[in-house]
């Protein structure tokens, strides 16, 4: 069987790093400006080409993000850019602007172009107009299903296909959305989506339970409303985690994992779930190993989770605006080791609080283990009952066992089993 990649997000520098580090194959990042993420987003160019090397030191690839739909003002700007990524040995752009393809194939003759979910293909006439134009990848889009990937590798084998297996569910189409511009002024197709989707409203007259319908009824929807409001356009996350070998037998070339925003707790178990149940194949414990990996992802904070379009239904939401229960908290990321006294001890970098008594696990690319702490030291090396996150001093911990670095700690809740 062909090998698949698995392509993650990378937010920062050290997101990618943490993505590499727990098994994807190639990742995908880029400057605030032009990759629909402006804020939670701090590459620089300085950055971003350190991130090229990084990716390529490990025999990985990095493709950059210029998926905005943009204006004229925002063109000498993206010029400029793609001078500059000219000088980096990037694997691939990814774009939806049809403008900013062109000016790809002038100042980048010779990197792929990769098409963004952003530019909506779903059928075969698509695929085959952006293959002249010289596209090398399709993103298809979240609404096409798995037979329709089938059809189009079938018709246009030579492209590459994407697809994405896990993350943030958007209400619009493929996330073209104008809520954003609407109600704050912040235009998501530039990458400033403030999430008016994930906000809750509620009716004026606090009306509960009612029903809303087009003026020639043809249409009708059921509005549950509690004492809390209701989130109406909120949508579940995906996870394919269950249809990896069905979309590889499709014909996908690339898994795709969304987000770029999220924590670096939630990429490593995200990213090493999909790698090893692509690495399994179709051994005789696959199902076990996905009901592992699974268990894994259900115990990340997400909106309930949904098989999206992919098998031809309307994707489940999430009108109460819940998220899930988790079993664990993410504490702690571990930087490296250094020798106090005659001891070893961890030097830990602390995202929330950890106390002496707590059971921990620590997070590794190749699994979870228990461990137990046994000394903490606040950053003048005095001893401690407890560390707090919060801010940048480093903690240094005696575990049970060195740690190494980018292993992460986390807390089992105690109203869990």
């Amino acid at each position: 069987m062909k090998k698949v990649e698995l392509l993650a997000p990378a937010g920062n520098l050290e997101k990618l790093k943490y993505a590499i580090a727990y098994g994807a194959d190639a990742v995908y990042a880029g400057v605030p400006d032009f990759s629909l993420r402006v804020r939670i987003n701090n590459f620089t160019k300085e950055t971003l080409q350190e991130a090229v090397e990084y990716a390529h030191k490990h025999k990985k690839k990095i493709y950059i993000t210029l998926n905005i739909y943009a204006h004229n003002n925002h063109l000498s700007g993206i010029k400029e850019h793609l001078k500059f990524l000219k000088t980096l040995q990037i694997d691939g752009v990814i774009v939806a602007d049809p403008g900013i393809i062109m000016l790809v194939k002038k100042y980048l003759p010779k990197v792929e172009i990769h098409l963004s979910t952003q530019a909506n293909a779903t059928n075969i006439e698509a695929v085959k107009f952006w293959a002249k134009q010289g596209v090398k990848r399709i993103v298809l889009a979240r609404e096409v299903t798995l037979e329709e990937i089938r059809e189009i590798k079938k018709a246009v084998p030579k492209m590459e296909l994407e697809y994405f297996i896990h993350g943030a569910m958007c209400m619009s189409y493929s996330g073209r959305c104008i809520l954003s511009k609407w109600m704050t002024n912040r235009s998501a197709n530039q990458g400033d989506c403030t999430q008016p989707c994930r906000w809750k409203y509620s009716q004026a007259e606090k009306i509960y339970e009612t029903s809303m319908e087009d003026d020639m009824k043809r249409f009708k929807v059921d509005l549950e409303e509690d004492r809390h409001g209701t989130y109406f356009f909120n949508s579940r996350d995906m996870n394919l985690s269950a249809h990896i070998q069905d979309l590889i037998e499709a014909g996908v070339d690339s898994l795709k994992i969304e987000g770029r925003a999220k924590s670096v707790y939630y990429l490593a178990v995200v990213v090493r779930a999909y790698r090893k149940i692509i690495d399994a194949g179709k051994k005789k414990n696959l199902k076990q190993i996905i009901k592992e990996q699974q268990k894994e992802l259900d115990g990340l904070v997400n909106r309930g989770y949904s098989k999206g379009f992919l098998l031809g239904n309307e994707p489940e939401h999430n009108f109460e605006g819940k998220l899930s229960d988790t079993n664990y908290k993410f504490v702690a990321q571990i930087e490296g080791k250094q020798k106090i006294g005659k001891n070893i001890f961890n030097i830990v970098f602390m995202h929330n609080e950890m106390f002496l008594k707590d059971k921990l696990e620590v997070v590794t690319p190749k699994g979870n283990e228990k461990i137990k702490i046994k000394k903490i030291l606040n950053s003048k090396l005095e001893k401690v009952q407890e560390a707090h996150g919060g801010h940048a001093k480093r903690f240094f911990m005696q575990f049970d066992k060195i740690i190494a670095p980018k292993a992460l700690i986390r807390r089992k809740l105690e109203n869990t089993v």
